[in-house]
């Protein structure tokens, strides 16, 4: 199945495809918010089945039973993923196994079925394929993918769903956070995750997002970009804001807190240490004291959305710490190889894309 074809009239009424047929949006006010697009990509499973292959429908509401694991009990997971249009016309996806891998992880820990990499990679490209006029001008944004793996079947007792969805919607989008910097908050009454490997704030669950809510609005309320949350075992240790890994710059040194089980395994994290590491840096991941960081050179953000962010202040209780932002910051350098990566301007040495045919 495949979108219609739809040109863009030009202001002297001519029509025009710029190279590609792009929807009829304005592509220089695109922000993170969500655009409705043409299509969305569904599978479904029953309970100690395979996914079945999925296909490709109208994007849209979708029907679920008020009993439903997703609804009653949380039990779901989510990832997020981009693709990118580059300058030669080619789209790319930027290391789609690792998100399939993560989903697999977090289905486990969830005691949910989940696609296979196979299956979770060919319907991310079918979703961009079916989508393609969606997929933003190089330079003008890029088409966030959200998979989502729900438990969609109906069972009042507490119990792992009978059926099981996976679905995958999209959105053109602009930048996470339009100022280019972040100011962030400490926060130190509520915490993000359980500490440790017996939590869930390791994966992407459903669950770990709606209760940082209270948090980050009160932070965005006073002025502040986003929250940075402490573990909860200590109260003393960093573990990552709302959506986003941090790093730690001291002097020629990176420090990044270890993935222990309350941190989000981050595919931009792993690829930005490893960026870091070709460079010559020595990355160091272990705990984090808040104030270590705060005497820290240089702390930077990253993520799927955020990319590579710098962080401009980080205030903790009546103390607030600057740091180096700019064109001449590691986080400015290491966030051009990672996107020239992504965009096809640098070659890909380490096999991350995956061209879209």
């Amino acid at each position: 199945m495949a979108p219609p074809s739809i040109l863009r009239d030009t202001e002297d009424g001519s029509e025009s495809d710029m190279g590609e047929n792009y929807a009829d949006i304005n592509w220089e006010g695109l922000s993170f918010s969500l655009t409705q697009t043409d299509y969305m990509h569904v599978m479904k499973c029953t309970k100690g089945e395979k996914f079945s292959q999925g296909s490709l429908i109208r994007y849209g509401n979708i029907e679920i039973s008020p009993a439903a694991g997703i609804i009653n009990y949380g039990q779901g997971i989510f990832e997020g993923l981009k693709a990118y249009r580059t300058e030669d016309g080619r789209i790319l996806l930027f290391r789609p196994e690792e998100n399939a891998l993560r989903m697999k992880m977090g289905a486990d820990r969830l005691c949910m079925p989940s696609p296979s990499v196979e299956q979770f990679v060919d319907a991310v490209k079918q979703t961009v394929l079916a989508n393609k006029r969606w997929v933003p001008p190089p330079g003008k944004g890029t088409l966030y993918l959200r998979p989502l793996l729900m438990g969609t079947g109906a069972a009042l007792g507490l119990a792992p769903s009978p059926e099981y969805t996976f679905l995958i919607y999209c959105s053109p989008v602009g930048k996470y956070h339009e100022g280019g910097r972040l100011n962030l908050k400490v926060e130190d009454k509520f915490h993000r995750s359980i500490a440790g490997s017996g939590g869930t704030g390791g994966i992407k669950s459903v669950t770990n997002y709606a209760p940082i809510y209270t948090a980050v609005t009160e932070a965005k309320a006073n002025g502040f970009s986003d929250v940075l949350f402490l573990d909860s075992a200590t109260g003393k240790n960093i573990e990552e804001a709302t959506a986003c890994n941090i790093f730690v710059v001291k002097e020629n040194d990176i420090f990044t807190p270890a993935i222990d089980g309350s941190i989000l395994p981050g595919v931009t994290r792993k690829s930005i240490i490893d960026i870091a590491i070709d460079l010559g840096y020595k990355v160091i991941e272990r705990s984090i004291s808040v104030e270590e960081m705060m005497s820290a050179d240089e702390v930077f953000c990253t993520g799927t959305a955020v990319v590579v962010t710098s962080v401009a202040s980080v205030t903790y209780k009546e103390t607030r710490a600057e740091y180096k932002t700019g064109a001449e910051t590691l986080s400015q350098k290491l966030q051009g190889i990672l996107v020239g990566i992504q965009t096809g301007c640098i070659e890909d040495k380490k096999s991350w894309t995956v061209q879209v045919d």
